[in-house]
């Protein structure tokens, strides 16, 4: 019987067959936990659920989130959505 070497990421029980791909998924989950803190102190009451799943399509596309920032704005309509499905966040000021 074979042994194979299993990494489980911590965060939420992911498990990869390399270290180096559970640790780039525990880093992506690691941002979008820190984007989700960010927008939870900006949106005062928006809801968890929302602001972790935001959160993380902001993590899984960091790339084109960069490409944004550096002057191409519209690299943000390739993000692509899991499930294709949008939480819409109300925010007032």
């Amino acid at each position: 019987m074979a042994v194979i070497a299993m990494w489980k990421c911590d965060r939420d029980n992911s498990m990869f067959e390399d270290k180096k791909t559970a640790d780039a998924h525990d880093r992506m989950l690691e941002l979008g936990e820190q984007f989700a803190h960010l927008l939870e102190q900006v949106i005062p009451g928006v809801d968890e659920k929302a602001a972790e799943e935001f959160g993380l399509v902001l993590a899984r596309n960091k790339e084109l989130i960069i490409q944004a920032c550096k002057g191409r704005p519209e690299a943000l309509a390739e993000i692509e959505l899991q499930d294709g499905k949008v939480t819409r966040l109300n925010a007032s000021r």
